[in-house]
């Protein structure tokens, strides 16, 4: 059985291709829960020289144009990426990452300062070249969408100039523009489509590509005056929450909705994809993701942290129990720092200490944190996603 006939639209390593498929049924070995960390708040000077970490981190990883990224670092398993639009793609994703989490680190030293303003002149001349890759690969949505919250971050620095915000917004209305052509034919967004190339895709969306992409939009909106479609937006909507389960679990893509209890599509494989459906859901009106939804999410990430873990930094996507993959691990944090600010401010603080926690136990000693080995972006992405979280854990 193929890869892509069982993960619908996974990242898919292309030696993989053919001949494998994942155990559907659970762990015969049960692995132990972490254990449930303290309420206790987190040190403030240990908060911050963790940020400063990553920070200094990501000076020494910056490439001389001011991005971050490049296609080496290759291993003998490598995620399919056809030269050169995958790279285009998977270069704009992690330089974004990094840029937000740089800015929201509100470091003043005056060499962060120059390292964000190299950034920002790569970014305003390469965002707009921004193009899918192909017919089988979508990658560039996740340029698009992290694409647009590097800009709220540029946005909201200080000094901002009348000027700046006219071509912020110009560029941001470009990226969701994209993202609308780019718009499958089910509501929502996803990354391959192998096996129906259309100008507009129809391989089929993923819940958490279309939760990503809705929230950078919002997020977007908020900030730039931007022309929005609402028929579009809640066909994406829609998508996701049809691919809910009576569990609060989101599962992989369209096309396992018939199958939601296959191992991935478990309350387990679904940990990193349930923060991110549940803040994209939240924030678009659906009156289903109470308070207590969202703490539900959490007090599963946090009890439940361990899975996520197993699958850190394993060469191979979903080898691992419930078809974790590596690169689930920080973008499921990322995700679950918003569920803590849509929180009322009273209910933020224990989880805010508890995701803290979680953040500073996985930064390694150069400073960065990674959880996949993708080509050379893992150390970068992870270190954007981990410092965006930290801060808002501040």
């Amino acid at each position: 059985m193929k890869w892509s006939s069982i993960l619908g639209c996974g990242m898919i390593l292309s030696s993989l291709a053919m001949g494998q498929s994942i155990d559907p049924d659970l762990p015969k070995k049960v692995v132990p829960a972490a254990p449930v960390l303290e309420d206790s708040a987190v040190d403030a000077a240990e908060l911050e020289a963790a940020i400063k970490g990553g920070v200094d981190f990501l000076l020494k990883d910056q490439n001389p144009d001011g991005s971050w990224g490049n296609a080496t670092r290759t291993k003998g398993l490598n995620i399919f990426a056809p030269i050169p639009g995958a790279h285009h793609a998977f270069r704009m994703g992690t330089t974004s990452l990094a840029l937000a989490g740089m800015i929201q680190a509100k470091d003043e030293r005056p060499e962060v300062t120059r390292a964000i303003d190299k950034c920002e002149k790569w970014m305003l001349e390469t965002m707009p070249k921004l193009r899918r890759a192909g017919g089988s690969t979508i990658y560039n949505n996740w340029g698009h969408a992290y694409g647009l919250r590097a800009l709220v971050a540029l946005a909201q620095r200080d000094g901002m100039t009348e000027e700046k915000m006219l071509h912020y917004t110009k560029l941001a209305q470009s990226q969701v523009d994209a993202l609308w052509v780019n718009q499958d034919l089910d509501g929502g967004w996803g990354y391959y489509g192998r096996d129906s190339v259309t100008a507009q895709p129809s391989g089929g969306s993923t819940s958490f590509t279309t939760a990503t992409v809705i929230l950078a939009i919002k997020e977007a909106a908020g900030v730039f005056d931007l022309k929005l479609d609402d028929r579009r937006l809640k066909l994406a909507v829609l998508s996701i929450q049809r691919q809910r389960t009576p569990d609060f679990a989101y599962t992989y893509a369209t096309g396992h909705i018939k199958r939601p209890r296959y191992s991935i599509n478990r309350p387990a494989g679904s940990l990193a994809r349930t923060t991110a459906c549940n803040a994209a859901l939240r924030e678009w009106g659906d009156e289903k993701i109470t308070d207590e939804v969202l703490v539900m999410g959490l007090d599963r990430m946090i009890k439940r942290n361990g899975w996520l873990d197993i699958g850190r930094k394993r060469p191979k996507p979903h080898e691992t129990h419930f078809a974790i993959s590596g690169y689930f691990y920080f973008y499921g944090h990322y995700y679950a720092s918003e569920n803590i600010l849509q929180l009322p401010e009273s209910k933020q603080g224990e989880w805010k200490a508890k995701l803290a926690k979680v953040m500073l136990d996985k930064q390694e000693s150069d400073g960065s944190w990674w959880d996949y080995a993708l080509y050379n972006y893992g150390h970068a992405y992870g270190t954007g996603y981990a410092l965006t979280t930290l801060t808002r854990c501040r």
